[in-house]
């Protein structure tokens, strides 16, 4: 119905403007939307007061043009002008109902779309260090990166997920190290393990791997691996830190273990970890229903040269230069609040120079659109890689930053803490255990991403009106089961029985729920385009609870057939829409509950 309004106002634009009363160059930027109240009609445009300007017209006065420049239409019955010239439209009920057959004819295409044009997008969401195993943060920027990209998808977008995998830096070396340690514990040698080792029962079970398959073979004196590393933290009496240097100890840890077991020793205890660790994560993924087309190594980068290659561009564009032996980035000529490090005095890449490759790589795959999704904590961190797209002479407007908020878990009143380095965590698997991967990933995408949310596993796993997820279900299987009375009854029904039919649908009720129904691809186009899951969920809460309570209000299974047929055809409308949004989100529409 919206296409066949916008139609007949773009013919009235044109003949204005064929007209001279507004410009042959003037672009349209109106809207044309649903209205709240229906004593204002079922569609509002706002078209003479977004070109009233232009035109050198009153609103109001523009109005007028435009109504009487429309053409004919059987459907509309009439046409108000209102305020301060909002253009009102008013239709026929049967009109409006016409959407039922687009959704049972289109089924789970009804509401997706080609705005997209098969544009590339790349969506990159979660990238967590492989260092543990995914924790129920990690779990909602997984659930809200893969369903933006099936948003982008379902409105004809040309979508690659990709995990960044965090496989070089000073973190993998801490695990890697952390590994070997507890290999030499396993094998008997007693020590104080460090405090800013990863101290998780998991680096026992990748430790015992490693022994399995190599043995004793990498057994050290501890006396040279603790040699000339500075104090770890010493603490008194009270258990308080009274000295020692933390970061120095394990940073000294690190070096003696690469130099004791040399670069091949040093790689089988890393890629033990990693593998291990990057594979549970791949099957924790998976399990929630998260899969991606690429997982991109960040060690590949400095493998191949690209990271010398965009460190050498910049300081061939006039953006790097060098101070205490280290290589600087100007980002403070693009607004950031001071210089960045690219490559240390010790010859070593940062983090800050990979990311900048990895995104130079992103650009010269030929996308249109890319999208990072990034925990809140990198809020600082976007002006320093936009800045950096423009230094190496590319458009930073084609990345789009999403931010991800933090989660806090409830069990009842108490919170739980969570630290991936002492391995005290709640895990995405545990959460997924308990409440099951339809309620997290629901929960997860209900509220703006920017927003933080409490998590409340008692409401999650309610059997309730309150509980959004179970109610979106349950009028889903509700619907599922009336079809299974209908049977049971031996009554007959077909789709060509609703449509005829279509006349006993005459409540208000059942009117306002089939424009709710009407307003689904809306709702998709609008959710997809501004990133913004929750757009969806909220629309699934609110059909489900206008279908209960019509449900409630309204015999289904009527003994007037034409009544019966018309509801029986509305209520199958109502069962594909719930099933195509929770398909959207990653949620099940179960037969029954």
């Amino acid at each position: 119905m919206k296409s066949q309004l916008q139609s007949l106002l773009d013919i009235a634009l044109q003949q204005l403007q064929q007209q001279h009363v507004i410009p042959m160059d003037w672009v349209n930027k109106s809207t044309l939307e649903r209205t709240k109240d229906n004593t204002h009609g079922d569609w509002a445009c706002n078209l003479a007061m977004v070109a009233a300007k232009a035109a050198g017209l009153k609103p109001r006065d523009l109005a007028e043009k435009i109504v009487a420049a429309l053409p004919e239409n059987q459907v509309i019955t009439k046409i108000d002008i209102a305020g301060p010239g909002f253009i009102n439209f008013y239709l026929q009920a049967q009109a409006e109902f016409a959407v039922l057959n687009d959704i049972l004819s289109q089924k789970e295409n009804f509401g997706r779309s080609q705005h997209g044009q098969q544009q590339k997008v790349q969506v990159e969401f979660v990238s967590a260090n492989p260092t543990s195993s995914l924790h129920v943060g990690h779990g909602r920027g997984a659930a809200y990166g893969m369903t933006v990209a099936a948003l982008l998808e379902a409105i004809g977008y040309q979508v690659e997920r990709e995990y960044y995998v965090n496989d070089a830096g000073r973190q993998m070396a801490i695990l890697a190290t952390s590994t070997f340690l507890r290999y030499l514990q396993l094998n008997g040698v007693e020590f104080k393990f460090p405090s800013n080792g990863y101290k998780g029962d998991y680096i026992f079970d990748i430790a015992k791997l490693v022994i399995a398959t190599e043995g004793d073979k990498w057994q050290q004196d501890i006396s040279a691996v603790f040699a000339d590393v500075a104090a770890d933290e010493v603490k008194n009496e009270a258990g308080e830190v009274i000295s020692g240097d933390k970061e120095a100890h394990i940073d000294g840890l690190i070096d003696n273990s690469r130099k004791l077991l040399g670069d091949a020793g040093y790689e089988i205890f890393f890629r033990a970890a990693l593998d291990s660790i990057l594979n549970d994560i791949k099957d924790d993924l998976a399990g929630f229903g998260v899969t991606y087309e690429q997982w991109f190594s960040e060690r590949t980068l400095a493998d191949d040269g690209s990271i010398d290659k965009v460190v050498k561009k910049l300081q061939e564009n006039g953006f790097i230069y060098e101070k205490g032996g280290a290589l600087w980035f100007k980002s403070t000529d693009f607004g950031d609040e001071k210089d960045r490090v690219v490559v240390r005095d010790n010859g070593q890449a940062t983090y800050f120079a990979s990311d900048i490759a990895y995104h130079l790589n992103k650009y010269e795959r030929g996308l249109d659109k890319i999208v990072n999704i990034w925990g809140a904590d990198h809020h600082g961190y976007i002006p320093r890689v936009k800045a950096a797209i423009t230094a190496l002479g590319l458009d930073a407007n084609k990345l789009d930053v999403l931010l991800v908020q933090f989660v806090t878990l409830w069990r009842g009143e108490q919170q739980v803490q969570m630290s991936s380095r002492s391995g005290q965590f709640v895990t995405l698997r545990e959460l997924r255990e308990e409440v099951g991967n339809d309620a997290a990933r629901f929960y997860y995408v209900s509220r703006k991403s920017e927003q933080h949310i409490d998590f409340d596993l008692d409401l999650a796993k309610s059997q309730s009106k309150d509980n959004a997820v179970y109610y979106i279900q349950y009028a889903h299987a509700r619907i599922c089961r009336v079809f299974e009375k209908l049977a049971e009854k031996q009554w007959t029904f077909t789709v060509a029985d609703g449509q005829n039919a279509l006349g006993s649908l005459s409540s208000t009720f059942e009117r306002e729920l089939v424009k709710k129904l009407a307003a689904y691809p809306d709702v998709l186009l609008q959710a997809a385009l501004a990133y913004e899951p929750h757009q969806l969920s909220n629309y699934l809460k609110d059909l489900a609870s206008q279908f209960h309570g019509w449900y409630n209000d309204h015999i289904v299974l009527n003994d007037d057939a034409s009544t019966r047929n018309a509801r029986l055809l509305l209520s199958l409308a109502v069962k594909q829409v719930l099933a195509n949004g929770l398909a959207l989100l990653g949620v099940s529409a179960p037969e029954k509950m």
